[in-house]
C-alpha cells in the first residue's frame, strides 16, 4: 500500500507511525483508517519490530474524526450512521492497538481531541509536550466520547473528573493530565523529541513478551476477582519463565551486567 495519510518507517527495532494530515490536524478519514490498520498489520507480522511510536505531524496529534468525511455528512436528508463508523473503523483500531504484539508509545505534540485523545490513551504509554492538551469535544456536537473514551477516562482519572471532562468539553492541559494520571509524562517542548526517542529505545530493548503480558494482566484486573487475577499472573509467569528473555535477565543479574533481551 502507498501511504498518503500516514508516514511509516522502521529502524533499530522501532516502528514509527505518524498521522500525516497536518492541514486537517490529522483528523481521521476512512482512507487514513485503512492505511493505519495496514501499518499495524505489518508490525504484527514483523518480528524485527520491538516497539511502536504513534505521533502526529504538524501542530497537533489528532483532532479526531474529520467531520467533513462523507461518512459523517447528512446527504439529501439521509442521516449518517455514525455508529457504523465506530464499529467499522474505531473499534478495530483500538483493539488492534490494545492487542499489538509490541509495546506502544503515543507521542502527543499538540492537541489530542475527540477520538484522537482516545487513540492516544489506547497506547501503553502517553508522553505529551507541555504545550499539548486533551479535549473530549463530543458534547459540543451532541455526541458521547467514543473510541473507548468512556472506558479509558474513568479508569485513569476517576468518575468525577471523567464526567467533568466529557460533559463540559474543557481542554485539559498536558501538565494537569500527567498530574491526574491520565498520561505517563509531560515533557518540555524542547526536550520532547529526545525523550520520545529515549523511551522508544528503552521499550525496544526490553523483554517484549513480558511488557505485552503486563498490559494484558493490568487491563484484565478490573473484571477479575483477586483469585482470578492471581491465576492469570501464575499462567503468565509460567510462560515467561520458559522464555529466552527470562534466562538472559537472570544471567545478566548474576553477572552484574546489562541484559541483552531479544524479545523471545
Amino acid at each position: 500500500m502507498d501511504y498518503a495519510n500516514i508516514l511509516f518507517e522502521t529502524a533499530d527495532g522501532i516502528a514509527r507511525i505518524t498521522l500525516n494530515r497536518p492541514d486537517k490536524l490529522n483528523s481521521f478519514t476512512e482512507a487514513m483508517h485503512a492505511e493505519l490498520r495496514h501499518a499495524l498489520d505489518r508490525i504484527q507480522t514483523d518480528a524485527s519490530v520491538r516497539a511502536l511510536v504513534l505521533s502526529g505531524a504538524g501542530r497537533g496529534f489528532s483532532a479526531g474524526q474529520d467531520l467533513g468525511d462523507r461518512a459523517m455528512q447528512i446527504q439529501a436528508g439521509r442521516k449518517p450512521d455514525i455508529g457504523q463508523t465506530v464499529e467499522r473503523f474505531y473499534k478495530p483500531l483500538v483493539l488492534a492497538l490494545q492487542n499489538l504484539r509490541v509495546p506502544t508509545l503515543a507521542a502527543v505534540n499538540g492537541i489530542a481531541a475527540g477520538a484522537g485523545a482516545s487513540i492516544a490513551l489506547a497506547c501503553d504509554l502517553v508522553v505529551a509536550t507541555e504545550s499539548a492538551s486533551f479535549l473530549q469535544a463530543f458534547s459540543k456536537i451532541g455526541l458521547i466520547p467514543d473510541t473507548g473514551g468512556t472506558w479509558f477516562l474513568p479508569q485513569r482519572v476517576g468518575m468525577a473528573r471523567a464526567m467533568g471532562l466529557a460533559l463540559l468539553a474543557d481542554k485539559l492541559p498536558a501538565q494537569r493530565a500527567a498530574e491526574w494520571g491520565l498520561i505517563w509524562a509531560c515533557v518540555a517542548d524542547a526536550d520532547f523529541g529526545a525523550e520520545v526517542d529515549r523511551l522508544a529505545r528503552q521499550l525496544a530493548q526490553s523483554p517484549t513478551k513480558a511488557l505485552v503480558r503486563t498490559r494484558q494482566a493490568m487491563y484484565a484486573a478490573p473484571t477479575h476477582t483477586l483469585e482470578q487475577q492471581l491465576s492469570m499472573e501464575a499462567g503468565f509467569m509460567r510462560e515467561l519463565g520458559w522464555s529466552a528473555d527470562y534466562a538472559e535477565g537472570v544471567a545478566a543479574f548474576t553477572e552484574k551486567r546489562l541484559a541483552r533481551f531479544t524479545g523471545e
